[in-house]
Order: structure tokens, then sequence, then C-alpha cells
């Protein structure tokens, strides 16, 4: 089982505000898509909520703590990391938000798909800062749209 986050974020960290997403950059969206489609995709309760729904092609692990929570059919619910990491099945598995997911996980992942989007951005919600000496940029290519943006894949050293 290989774990991997995929996140777009400003240059000050924001990832997110109001439960929603801060920018709208077609090309970022088109690569999640591609990198998570046939994956299982991992998020908190509040990010499987921003979404429009369940996405296609894509097994959905939502972690939570409210024991109440009822997730529609087909997603699987957790309520611990503990139990959520080994239910993980072989192969590439992604965390897609949101902030606490990925403060919670950062430790465990291998790979980071980053969209670095070059400005900063007024947000409540922020990646966590990664440390330069864990990682080793595999990947780096110029975004297209109105708000630069570059796609950089890191690898755990």
């Amino acid at each position: 089982m290989s774990l991997s986050i995929i996140v777009a974020k400003a240059s000050n960290n924001a990832i997110g505000k109001d439960n929603a997403l801060l920018w709208h950059l077609s090309d970022d969206l088109k690569r999640f898509k591609k990198l998570t489609m046939g994956h299982p995709i991992i998020m908190g309760r509040k990010t499987f909520e921003s979404l429009p729904g369940v996405l296609p092609g894509r097994v959905h692990y939502v972690l939570t703590g409210n024991k109440d929570y009822k997730a529609p059919e087909g997603v699987l619910l957790f309520h611990d990391v503990k139990s959520l990491m080994e239910s993980l099945p072989e192969g590439e598995n992604f965390v897609i938000g949101g902030e606490h997911m990925y403060k919670a996980l950062l430790p465990y992942a291998g790979a980071l798909y980053i969209t670095e989007v070059e400005k900063p951005f007024d947000g409540d919600a922020f990646f966590p800062e990664i440390r330069p000496e864990d990682w080793v940029v595999t990947e780096e290519t110029e975004g297209e749209g109105n708000i630069p943006h570059r796609f950089i894949t890191y690898h755990r050293k």
C-alpha cells in the first residue's frame, strides 16, 4: 500500500475557505482526475461534503470523528486513522483533503502531487509545511490559466 497526497495550495499554504476551493484552475482539475481515477481517495467529512457527490471511478474513504454521521452507500466510513490505514488496499491511495487529513497523514505519505499557486490567498484551511530535508522534487511543470501555478511532484527521500 502506498499513500500519496494531492493538493492545490497557495504560496501561503492556503487550501480553502468556508469549505470551498479558493480558485478554479481547469488544468488542475483535469490533473486531479487523471491521477486519482481508478484509485481510492481518502478525505475528511467536510471535504467529502464539499464535493458535488461521489466522484466516479474512485472508492471513497471518509474519516470523521462524528460517530452518528451517515455516509451515502458505497462510501467507506472510518472514525480513527489506524482503522483507516489498515483498510487501504494495495497500490496507490490518494489523500485529497482537508487540512486535518493532510496533517494526520503526511507522515505516512511517500509522494506529494502539489499544485503550487504562485500567490497568497485568504483562507481558513492550510496545508502543513513541507520539510525540504524530507522530500525531493521528481517532476515540475508550469500550469496554464489565469492564475500562475506549477505542478510539482515530490517523493520522500
